[in-house]
């Protein structure tokens, strides 16, 4: 007795059964069949099927396997008789047991055909413009196989399942600043890109670090990865601020008095900070997927938010070192590689950009001064500018600007302060009467950003107060 084949079974239902083959051809490949003929076929099935929206009739498709330039006359011969075959057999086939057994079908050969792919990049079997860096992905691509039941949402049939959702609680990752919970409608959300915008040295690690701080203190696990500072300066400016110490005193701080603060923060701080780092423009999306699987695999850990610092000095894992692109289109990818990690992982993601030269010069910030891209603020869902001038510094503030907010309504609370202590690495909420003054509309107004100062110094309008020559 012949053995019956899943490869004919899935050839011959994508012929016959039409609800079958909406639902797989998607996800069914050329590579995934061995056979030359299985191949031939397969492909002249899907190319019918793509370009008439019907099921092929017998006729149609040995004219199609006939008008193939690549088959041979053996070949022909061979497809031709699979197709009769099939059409002489026809069978109905349980269509959950065939999906299912489909799905695995796929799953194994996307599986066999990564580790193949993977061990001739290592043993430079073949030509390929893929390195080693790229095998984390094609492994964690081909587990990722599996098919879709869902075809999207009816509007009037799926109305109680909308319902319940609009009273849902969402799980958030939430700040430790009121304004910020406000404007976020109770924090991060999960599967989101989150992006902080701010000049050099005005504070965007140090707000990455207090929230790293904060989301632990919280009992949530944080992973910080690095691409600038070291791991170890991003854990001092961690133990600065949960330990409520100045940078400077941390250093003269004895072990024995050290070590009790651990022991008290322990205690305290019931979440995890896996901080790591990585060289400059050296790792990508694929550097950062592979990390989580490890840490998974190795210390049971997984993240509830991840923070990348920062998002300019990334790279790509689409676009290859020495290709030429415009940074639109890089920064772009970098973001969009991110948003999709946040996506698999099921995690806010929060990062940071710098201004342009123009931004940096201006005492306020908008989208356009985003640093090499306007395809970043595209991409993200939450974006906020963090504005300092001499005044604010010497108020111990930080004026903070949303420039895009898909949580909510991106005119209410548009700029708010808040308090900063760069010393500890702390930022703190500021009463409501220290927000008087700002403007909590959508609409750009001419003004300068107000000077929250508790001196008696007169902050300058423009340059005609100024006098020269004197």
């Amino acid at each position: 007795m012949k053995m019956m084949r899943i490869e004919d079974t899935i050839l011959k239902n994508l012929i016959f059964n039409d609800e079958y083959t909406r639902k797989s051809l998607p996800y069914l490949k050329t590579e995934y069949f061995s056979d030359h003929n299985d191949r031939f076929l397969f492909e002249e099935i899907e190319n019918y099927v793509n370009k008439f929206n019907v099921l092929p009739t017998k006729e149609a498709l040995i004219i199609e396997v006939g008008n193939n330039a690549k088959l041979s006359e053996d070949q022909f011969d061979g497809v031709s008789k699979k197709v009769t075959e099939y059409f002489t057999s026809k069978e109905d086939t349980e269509i959950d047991w065939l999906l299912e057994t489909t799905e695995k079908f796929c799953q194994d050969k996307a599986i066999y055909n990564a580790v193949l792919e993977s061990i001739g990049i290592i043993d430079n079997q073949k030509e390929t413009e893929k390195d080693k860096g790229a095998i984390p992905e094609i492994l964690s691509d081909a587990l990722a196989v599996c098919f879709d039941p869902n075809v999207g949402h009816d509007y009037i049939e799926d109305s109680d399942e909308r319902f319940e959702s609009y009273h849902r609680v969402e799980e958030k990752v939430a700040f430790d600043l009121d304004y910020f919970n406000k404007i976020t409608k109770g924090g991060l959300s999960k599967k989101t890109l989150n992006i902080t915008l701010a000049g050099v040295g005005v504070g965007k690690s140090l707000f990455m670090c207090h929230h790293a701080a904060a989301s632990i203190s919280q009992g949530l696990n944080v992973l910080y990865i690095t691409l600038e500072m070291a791991e170890e300066k991003i854990a001092e400016r961690i133990d600065a601020n949960l330990m409520n110490i100045r940078l400077d005193d941390l250093v003269r701080l004895p072990k024995k008095m050290y070590e009790k603060k651990i022991e008290d923060l322990k205690s305290t701080v019931k979440g995890r900070l896996i901080i790591k780092e990585y060289p400059t423009a050296a790792a990508s999306t694929n550097h950062f997927r592979a990390l989580l699987n490890e840490l998974n695999l190795k210390r049971n850990f997984k993240p509830d938010l991840i923070l990348v610092d920062y998002i300019n000095i990334c790279s790509s894992a689409r676009i290859r070192p020495g290709q030429y692109v415009n940074s639109y289109s890089y920064v772009k990818s970098i973001a969009e590689e991110l948003r999709g990690l946040a996506v698999e992982f099921d995690v806010p993601i929060l990062s940071a950009t710098q201004t342009n030269r123009a931004g940096f010069q201006n005492t306020d910030v908008g989208l356009e001064d985003t640093s090499e891209s306007f395809g970043l603020p595209a991409t993200a869902d939450f974006m906020f500018a963090i504005i300092s001038n001499e005044n604010l510094e010497e108020a111990g503030q930080m004026l903070i600007k949303q420039l895009k907010n898909r949580y909510s309504d991106l005119t209410s609370n548009k700029k708010f302060l808040v308090g900063v202590d760069r010393a500890k690495m702390r930022l703190t909420d500021l009463g409501e009467e220290s927000q008087s003054g700002l403007v909590d509309t959508g609409k750009e107004e001419k003004q300068d950003i107000p000077v929250f100062d508790t001196s008696s110094k007169k902050a300058k309008k423009d340059f005609g107060e100024f006098k020269f020559g004197e």
